[in-house]
Parts: C-alpha cells; structure tokens; sequence
C-alpha cells in the first residue's frame, strides 16, 4: 500500500515525535539502570543521553528510508531498551 506524500509526511511526522520519544524514554530507563554509578547520577547521564538519541531519531524519521523501515526500527528500539531497562530497574537495589 502507498500512501500519497502528505500522508507519508504526517507518518514520518509522528513517526519523529511518538517514536522518537518512546525511544528517549526507553533509552533514560535503561541508561539509568545500567550505568556503573550511584543511582542520580546514572539517571542524569541517561536523560542528557535521551536528549541525543531524541534528536538523531527525529532526524532518521525524515531520512530517505522506507516508511514501514523508519516505524519498525523505532518500536522494535523503543520496546527492547525499554524491555530491558524495566526488567534490569526491577532487578536493582529497589531504592
């Protein structure tokens, strides 16, 4: 199915900021799980790296992938490194 090229501008639109912002979040939670340091600080480093990881996926939302690529790519992201930090968080001190 193709879509016509203002609704692939609004996909990738959304694409940009719901996706984008799952995987900044996703990101922050696993950064701050993982991080070899005392909680806050882990934490902060994972929020200032979330900010970077924002702005590089609204960036490759409006690269000249394929649509079905740039949406697959950001949920599969968003779903493990959140995944992964929700289960590495519940496993920790429990501070």
């Amino acid at each position: 199915m193709t879509l016509s090229p203002p609704l692939q501008v609004c996909s990738r639109l959304l694409a940009a900021v719901a996706g984008g912002y799952a995987v900044a979040a996703a990101l922050a939670v696993f950064l701050g799980a993982v991080l070899p340091m005392a909680r806050a600080e882990a934490v902060l480093m994972g929020t200032y790296a979330s900010f970077a990881a924002y702005t590089a996926a609204i960036v490759w939302a409006f690269s000249p992938q394929p649509l079905a690529r740039v949406w697959l790519t950001l949920a599969l992201a968003g779903v493990v490194l959140g995944g992964a930090g929700m289960l590495l968080a519940r496993g920790g001190s429990g501070a």
